[in-house]
This record gives C-alpha cells, sequence and structure tokens, in this order.
C-alpha cells in the first residue's frame, strides 16, 4: 500500500516513521515534509491546506490511503476532497473537525452528549467577558474559540492579562478552572467503533516547574503509573464513545483519530478539550510503545471496518520525549540556525533514543531551525527513569545556539509521585 501522510511536523515524522516500519506499506509519501521526515518517506511539495491540490497528489502517486496530520487542514476541508476522490483518508471531514476548530462547538457537543466538563461561557462582546471573568474568578482559563496552534489558551491569576487575551480574539471561551493532573487520550475510530490508544501527559509551560507561557508542548512521557488502571475505560464509556455517537446522530460522523485533553480532579474525570487530529508531543510517545503495524488500523478507519480490527499490542516499555526549541519560543523564534550532533545521536542512542524533527529545513549540507519547536528527542527504556535518562543524554548533544529545553519532562513520575 501506497502511504501519503499531509504536514511536517514531529507529529508528522513520528508517524512516517512508525508508517516506514509497517511491512504493508509499499511506498511512503510526506508533503511537504521536513529535513527528517526525508529519511524515511519521499517528499513531496503542496500547499497542505488546498484540498484539490492534495487530492491531485494523491491521485498522481496512487495512494492507498492518505493520512492528513494538522488540524488547519483538517479544518480547511482537505479530508473531505480526499475523499471525494475516490481515496481512502485518515482524518475527519470539515464538519467533524469543528470539535477542535470550534470550543464553543465542542461545548455544545458535550453538553448533548452528556459528557463531563467545565462550566463555560461563550463571549463576544467586553461585557459578556467581564461577566464571565467575575463568574468563574482566578486561576482564569480564556480560550480563543479558533485554532491558534496550541497557544490560544490563558490560564492565569491576572484578571488584566485575561482579559487583554479574551479582547484580543474575535469570539471567546471563558470556563471555570479545572484544578488536578491533565491526562491525554487519543483514540482511532470510524464514526461507530473506538478503539482507544494509551495515555500520556504533555508539559504546555515553557519553563521547568510548570513556569513561563503556554505553548504547544515541550515534552511528554507514557505510560502514566499514578493513573488509575480503570482510567482508559471511564473515559471511553464517559467521554470518547459518546462523543463519537453525538456526532454521528447530528449526521457528522467523526473519522479519524480523536483527541480527548483530559483533567483528573477532585470531583472526577473532565474534558479540557477535544482535537481532531494527533497531539504533538505526545504522539511521539505514544507511537513508540505502539507494536501494532498502523496502516491497517488507519485503513479500517478510513473504510469503516474497525470493528474487525484485533486489539492493538503495546510494548511494556516507557517512553518519553525533549522538546528542543528554538530561541526566544514561544515568543518570535529565531530561525535559521545550524542544528549540530544529529548524527552523534544516530550513531551512539539509537535504537533507543532518537530525534524527530519538528521545525526544520536543509540548506544544502546543513539542517538549520525553521520553527519554534525545532526537534524532539524521543527515548524508550525499561521504565520512565532510563527513558528520560536516555532522552537527555540524547537532547545533550544537540546543539543549537540559543536553544532551550525543560529539564523536567517526567521527572515527578519517575520517582514515584
Amino acid at each position: 500500500m501506497k502511504v501519503l501522510v499531509i504536514g511536517g511536523g514531529a507529529r508528522e515524522h513520528a508517524l512516517c516513521r512508525s508508517l516506514s516500519l509497517d511491512p504493508d506499506v509499499s511506498a511512503l509519501y510526506c508533503a511537504p515534509g521536513n529535513a527528517g521526515i526525508a529519511e524515511v518517506a519521499e517528499l513531496r511539495p503542496v500547499d497542505a491546506l488546498d484540498g484539490a491540490a492534495v487530492a491531485a497528489l494523491a491521485t498522481e502517486l496512487g495512494a492507498g490511503l492518505v493520512v492528513v496530520g494538522p488540524e488547519a487542514p483538517l479544518v480547511a476541508g482537505v479530508a473531505d476532497a480526499v475523499r471525494a476522490a475516490g481515496i481512502p483518508v485518515f482524518g475527519p471531514s470539515a464538519e467533524a473537525a469543528r470539535l477542535e476548530g470550534s470550543k464553543a462547538f465542542a461545548k455544545d457537543v458535550m453538553a448533548a452528549a452528556g459528557v463531563p466538563t467545565a462550566r463555560s461561557y461563550v463571549c463576544t462582546t467586553a461585557e459578556e467577558v467581564d461577566a464571565a471573568l467575575d463568574a468563574f474568578g482566578a486561576p482564569y482559563v480564556v480560550k480563543d474559540d479558533g485554532l491558534a496552534a496550541g497557544k490560544g489558551v490563558v490560564v492565569t491569576e491576572d484578571r488584566a492579562a485575561a482579559r487583554a487575551h479574551a479582547l484580543a480574539c474575535e469570539r471567546v471561551v471563558i470556563e471555570e478552572y479545572l484544578d488536578g493532573p491533565e491526562v491525554s487520550l487519543f483514540a482511532i475510530t470510524d464514526g461507530v467503533t473506538v478503539l482507544p490508544l494509551q495515555p500520556a501527559q504533555d508539559f504546555k509551560r515553557a519553563l521547568d516547574g510548570d513556569q513561563g507561557p503556554n505553548t504547544g508542548g515541550m515534552g511528554a512521557y507514557s505510560p502514566l503509573p499514578w493513573a488509575d488502571p480503570k482510567l482508559v475505560d471511564e473515559v471511553m464509556e464517559l467521554v470518547l464513545q459518546p462523543t463519537v455517537d453525538e456526532l454521528r446522530h447530528r449526521g457528522t460522523p467523526f473519522s479519524g483519530l480523536l483527541y480527548a485533553g483530559l483533567a483528573i480532579t477532585s470531583r472526577g474525570t473532565r474534558v479540557i478539550e477535544f482535537n481532531a487530529r494527533f497531539g504533538d508531543p505526545e504522539t511521539q510517545v505514544v507511537l513508540a510503545r505502539l507494536r501494532t503495524p498502523i496502516a491497517s488500523v488507519f485503513l479500517n478507519a478510513a473504510n469503516g471496518t474497525l470493528a474487525a480490527e484485533p486489539p492493538l499490542n503495546w510494548s511494556d516499555e516507557a517512553a518519553v520525549t525533549v522538546v528542543i526549541a528554538s530561541h526566544n519560543y514561544p515568543d518570535t523564534p529565531r530561525t535559521g540556525d545550524p542544528i549540530e550532533g544529529l548524527d552523534e545521536v544516530a550513531a551512539q542512542d539509537a535504537p533507543d533514543a532518537y530525534v524527530l524533527h519538528a521545525g526544520t529545513r536543509r540548506e544544502g549540507d546543513a539542517v538549520v531551525s525553521a520553527g519554534g519547536r525545532v526537534l524532539s528527542v524521543t527515548a524508550t527504556g525499561s521504565d520512565l527513569a532510563q527513558a528520560r535518562a536516555k532522552a537527555y543524554k540524547a537532547a545533550g548533544r544537540i546543539k543549537l545556539d540559543g536553544s532551550q529545553y525543560r529539564t523536567d519532562i517526567a521527572a515527578k513520575a519517575a520517582e514515584g509521585r
């Protein structure tokens, strides 16, 4: 089977890495890709937001499956265009992708499906914003209603900062603060059957100790030794299956990857947000532990035959990923800096540790930074402590001027906290 992956970040690199190891995949393409993905897939240029162009490329390549990685193409309807061309696609329709594309829509779906989530207000005026902030009090949680590349959420004790963020958005969702640790749970679905993956935890703040501004994610780990063993079953029953059923009943079935961002609060599990695709950096650690070849799973989801898929096979090993970000991320990151040490990691740390590219490009013989989050250093080990040590050892080999990464990814969990 020929597979075309759309996107060019660390998530797509992780997907391409897994697909490249799948014996059912005879040819692997990625559009537009990045410098790291080029090592495992043939890169093709394409405007990832242009559904007609993506469908034409898939047809030209004779692709038997298209995997749409990022959220923006999904919300733009790229999966619809590929389906209309008669090619199986792993990714929801534009209507179903509104689950991520609009926080207000997601809240409406959750209310109809009885999914536990935070109380909230949808605001479009300064008066509504002020009333909502007063109603909930600090800490304030303000979410841009639309896509914001992981940076549209502000959680702060500072009312003025919360208000400023809200007024800078056309439409916002202001909600109550949810206490407790956060968990990410992915599920593959064909619109009827839901197949959960293993949970992970990511780190959104830029600095150690969960300090600094929100980012797209600075690292992640899996499994979660502190989580209730029944967590996945509970989320399946209370969140994932009801949400998939509700969207189907609305006539907009969700087929693809459904992500639930969860808070394990003192009052029970609550949904923070939904995404319509694999999340970054959690994808890196979840796929590192998955032993089942994924191409057939994605194809069954695309074809509506997921019920025939046998249970997924998981490694008992732990996985940790550490994101290396460029200078001044997440504000205005500097790009174009050369990256050194990649060959050293490949020579000395593989296969237990490897580098997934996020924001990179090739300039001649050099690989340079091309975004805020540049690399994800991922490692596996017998437990979190070992995986963590391997990830940081490999990360220490990378040389990128002005770069930064958190030093406490999975530290508490590795210590049994």
